[in-house]
């Protein structure tokens, strides 16, 4: 392993390159995330609908409990309540 001015120059290239690879392959992701939301929706489904549902459903059950709590208190305290 070569060492410039106390950097493993061979091990940073390495963690470089490895970033690289992997910004590649999250780039790739990211296509085709897109070609599956322009799918849904070419078959009527709301995206951004889909995008919330999907968001909700990464959150803990009591995380997602209570932000929808606090919306329903937020929505009544503004007069939207149903």
């Amino acid at each position: 392993m070569s060492d410039v001015e106390g950097i493993a120059a061979d091990r940073l290239r390495s963690f470089i390159e490895r970033i690289e690879r992997l910004e590649e392959e999250k780039a790739a992701l990211a296509a085709d995330i897109k070609e599956v939301y322009g799918e849904a929706k070419g078959v009527g489904f709301d995206t951004k609908v889909m995008r919330q549902v999907i968001r909700l459903r990464k959150m803990e059950q009591a995380d997602r409990r209570e932000q929808e709590e606090l919306l329903d208190l937020y929505k009544r305290a503004i007069g939207m309540a149903e």
